[in-house]
């Protein structure tokens, strides 16, 4: 079956088809056609299945070939980087019609955004906290909104956003159309469903080969593994054979620096994505992974929520997820759009009942990893590393080029002002603005500004008078 076959106008059918898209996955096939209707739907199919069009092409065929200026259609998504995502494959399905998609979320300035809902964007695409701040603004009007979508609603609801949810909800008239769209479908997501759809129908796919939680052309591995270890175990994966763009997890946003910064060191093309990195340094981080210049992306969980490239061949767990649900997304990064991938997952001894609670939630029989080391046979075996390969594939830097590169990898994208702490920010570093070494009383020259220029200034010798034996109760103490 074909796009056209299943409904969708010519002209979308023509702009998938320029892009190489020409099959429908199953969540596609199932829930395209009842969308169509304007059925409301919960539609729930594993990470990577392509929910997306699922939802989007019925989107954009209900307004029309040439839709009236205003916001017509929401889509509410958990992170800046699956909004992204979500616009950019919108836009490329309605190529060839004059609908405009707006992406609208936090971290960027409101001017830009503010001028795409001027102009007139009909479908917008957003995160919760700035759709509800610039509806308080009165700069988002979403009274007309006749087609509603909550993509990723399980994440979502993970990350606290009920209530803006809600209150979106109320933003917008009863009689839209809503669709939910879920990789699982807690309790939650069915109270809201109840509340706020009318008779929707449940679709749920899945391979028939695929019976297990995770998809099955995910080859996945857990390994136990020692903290002083693994950066060694990272840079062997990284040379496996047939490795294409990987990305790898990290629990903190200074861990996240540290590993990209290590195996830039170490010789690997790797780049940062973590919180406390600016939005743009995020998007160029993103930008750079999309376009390939960068293969290898490591990333927090949070920031990484949402993050749809089609040809990631690997993801590594460098720590235990937090639970089963979040080992599922993390791990849904790879074998996306029909291609096949490997996880791989390592467990500290200290994250051993962790793990167990993921392993029995996920029925994976393997509550006891197998104990392994960057020179472990099966490690090679396992994920087709060539033979004598060491974790490092050039010399290790000096320390200037060290710093150069932790600039790029976003180590130093909070060095104004800010200790190492990230956003909490307690006081300034001990190098100051300059960059110099040293504290603010340092003995260091100064710089002096005369008409414009500046000049050093002489540094200031101390002088010390130093005495030998008792000199009476007024000498100087040595």
């Amino acid at each position: 079956m074909n796009f056209q076959e299943l409904g969708i106008d010519q002209d979308i059918v023509d702009a998938l088809t320029a892009k190489g898209i020409t099959s429908p996955f199953p969540i596609q096939e199932q829930a395209i056609p009842v969308a169509l209707t304007g059925q409301d739907i919960i539609g729930q199919a594993k990470t990577g299945t392509g929910k997306t069009f699922g939802f989007g092409l019925p989107l954009l065929q209900s307004l029309g070939t040439n839709p009236e200026p205003g916001a017509k259609a929401l889509v509410v998504v958990p992170t800046r980087e699956l909004a992204m995502q979500v616009a950019e494959d919108l836009k490329l399905a309605a190529s060839n019609r004059p609908t405009q998609v707006a992406a609208i979320y936090g971290g960027k300035s409101y001017e830009s955004q503010v001028a795409e809902l001027e102009a007139g964007a009909q479908v917008i695409v957003g995160t919760p906290g700035r759709l509800i701040d610039l509806s308080k603004q009165k700069k988002l009007d979403l009274s007309n909104i006749r087609f509603m979508v909550l993509d990723e609603a399980d994440e979502m609801l993970d990350l606290g956003f009920a209530p803006d949810i809600e209150r979106l909800f109320a933003y917008t008239p009863a009689g839209r159309q809503t669709l939910l769209f879920s990789a699982t479908m807690p309790g939650a997501i069915v109270t809201m469903a109840r509340k706020y759809q009318n008779r929707a129908v449940h679709i749920r796919t899945h391979d028939p080969e695929d019976e297990g939680h995770t998809k099955a052309d995910i080859k996945q591995f857990v390994y136990r593994t020692h903290a002083l270890d693994k950066d060694e175990v990272v840079g062997r994966i990284l040379q496996a054979n047939g490795r294409g763009k990987t990305v790898i997890f990290t629990k903190t946003k200074r861990q996240a620096g540290k590993v990209a910064e290590e195996l830039v060191d170490r010789g690997f093309n790797a780049a940062a994505l973590h919180g406390d990195m600016s939005q743009e340094a995020r998007e160029r981080s993103m930008a750079a992974f999309r376009a390939g210049k960068k293969d290898i992306l490591v990333a927090t969980e949070v920031a990484a929520r949402g993050i749809d490239v089609d040809d990631v061949t690997h993801v590594i767990n460098y720590t235990v997820p937090e639970d089963e649900k979040a080992y599922l997304h993390r791990v849904g990064r790879t074998g996306r759009a029909g291609r096949t991938g490997i996880a791989v997952t390592f467990v500290d001894w200290e994250d051993l009942t962790r793990w167990k609670h993921i392993n029995d939630a996920l029925e994976f029989g393997q509550p006891d990893p197998a104990e392994t080391y960057s020179s472990s046979k099966h490690l090679f075996a396992d994920l087709d590393i060539p033979e004598g390969t060491k974790g490092r594939i050039r010399r290790e830097r000096t320390a200037s080029e060290k710093a150069e590169s932790a600039k790029k990898t976003g180590e130093g994208d909070n060095r104004r002002g800010r200790t190492g702490q990230g956003r909490s920010g307690q006081g300034r570093t001990s190098q100051g603005r300059s960059g110099q070494a040293g504290s603010a009383n340092s003995d260091a020259p100064k710089a002096e500004t005369h008409g414009g220029h500046e000049h050093p200034r002489p540094a200031r010798n101390r002088q010390r008078r130093r005495t030998r034996g008792a000199a009476g109760g007024n000498a100087p103490q040595v």
